[in-house]
């Protein structure tokens, strides 16, 4: 149980590089221990992935206290024991059955990350147009590209993505990806050795580098500092930088308002959570990859209630695929019920962007196309910078596609919008009560 929640919580590629040959060996008075193959899995899990395990521990077993790693270097991945229920254990903690890629040791890019798999909607085609840009002109556009979202919305796909198409069209190019945690390790083993110096001429020769989860520098000042100066060197020579993060760069904490103005400096773009028909199109090709097919109930069903983020979708085929792997036939509705019944929750309820419209306009009294203007009139002004708002917040609109449906403003405006009515929300209690009633009524009429 806690492997499946762990490969539904990280990359296939993660998981296959620190879970797939771990094992519980000890759980008694609330403290469990947990064996890796290796020192350095040891290290990883210990200072990556700690809080995540206990979290999951801890919902099998809420006096779970503590965590702790050993090497075993027997520890292997343990022959599955068949059970007597009709869908065997192997569903409930999936292997990594499919085709494994190897990263490319010289750019440590996973060759599976392309734009070809990767799937555009609303949620992500600001993101994607950039990096489709810096592709094509690495260094020329866009630099720094700065890309942030929530966990397991493709970030990491779509930085890849951009690094595996430089290295095909550019072979000459240096190209480096790599994580934060990674890049923070090796400016301390190069300071304790006396090579920073070695290491930041070594970085200053890249033509392109691809950093993940940027937002553990917080904290890190000698990092920063460091890298403060290899980033200067790179865009003053026109290299591309290409960096991701959980939150936009005035929102990281902790870190040099230099380095902010930096990160501001390009192009940064958000991917939210994709809409139910961008959930659908993701399972689709995913399967298609996999070689199985699926009704179209049972993609309506897993898109239907598996609504943060696109891991979890992998993580829920994950286990069709092995059903259809186990009885070579595809689960229909019942079988797909039965085997996502512990990772799905009940569905919310939604709403469109239609219905939002139409309810804002309603409140202030307005007809619905009033609110579409392009007018400067306060009473269309204020009700439509609430629509925005909640054309973000609600159903995860980008800023593009939001500002097409108001007569084709910019991306800026919407952004605006949303920012301003955001920070109004934290002063101005009459608004927030104005907001709430049009929710209300919103969610009411769903």
């Amino acid at each position: 149980m806690v492997l499946a929640q762990t490969q539904i919580s990280v990359s296939r590629a993660s998981f296959a590089t620190w879970f797939k040959n771990t094992k519980i060996t000890e759980n008694k008075c609330g403290g469990v221990t947990v064996a890796a193959p290796n020192s350095f899995s040891k290290e990883w899990l210990d200072s990556k992935y700690r809080a995540l395990i206990l979290k999951i521990l801890r919902t099998a077993d809420p006096n779970i206290r503590l965590v702790d790693f050993v090497v075993d270097s027997t520890t292997e991945a343990q022959p599955k024991q068949k059970t007597a229920d009709a869908l065997p254990e192997e569903l409930f903690e999936p292997q990594m059955q499919f085709e494994e890629f190897k990263i490319d040791q010289k750019t440590n890019l996973n060759p599976h990350y392309t734009f070809d798999n990767f799937v555009v909607g609303g949620f992500n085609e600001l993101a994607h147009a950039a990096g489709m840009a810096v592709a094509d002109s690495p260094g020329a556009v866009y630099n720094p590209l700065f890309v942030y979202g929530g966990v397991g919305v493709g970030k990491t796909h779509l930085l890849q993505a951009v690094g595996n198409k430089i290295a095909r069209s550019f072979p000459q190019k240096n190209i480096s990806y790599t994580t934060a945690e990674r890049f923070i390790s090796k400016i301390v083993e190069a300071i304790r050795n006396q090579e920073i110096e070695n290491l930041k001429r070594k970085m200053g020769q890249l033509d392109v580098i691809i950093i993940d989860d940027i937002q553990f520098f917080s904290g890190k000042d000698k990092t920063q500092e460091e890298f403060f100066h290899i980033y200067n060197v790179l865009h003053q020579n026109r290299k591309q930088i290409i960096l991701s993060s959980d939150r936009a760069p005035g929102a990281i904490p902790a870190i040099m308002e230099r380095l902010k103005s930096r990160f501001e400096g390009g192009m940064v773009a958000d991917i939210n959570s994709p809409d139910i028909e961008t959930r659908m199109a993701i399972l689709k090709t995913k399967s298609e990859e996999m070689s199985i097919k699926l009704a179209a109930d049972v993609l309506e069903f897993v898109a239907s209630n598996i609504q943060r983020n696109i891991r979890e979708l992998e993580g829920a085929l994950n286990r069709l695929a092995m059903y259809y792997k186990i009885n070579k036939i595809s689960p229909d509705l019942i079988i797909t019920k039965k085997i996502l019944k512990n990772i799905i929750a009940p569905p919310k309820k939604t709403t469109n962007a239609k219905k939002i419209i139409q309810a804002v306009a309603s409140f202030f009294d307005l007809n619905q196309n009033d609110i579409l203007l392009t007018t400067r009139r306060k009473e269309i002004v204020k009700p439509r910078q609430i629509a925005m708002y909640l054309l973000r917040q609600e159903v995860g609109e980008s800023y593009p596609s939001i500002g097409r449906k108001f007569q084709g403003k910019d991306h800026t405006t919407a952004m605006y919008a949303f920012e301003k009515i955001a920070k109004q929300l934290e002063e101005d209690d009459s608004l927030l009560n104005e907001v709430n009633l049009i929710k209300q009524r919103l969610y009411n009429e769903v």
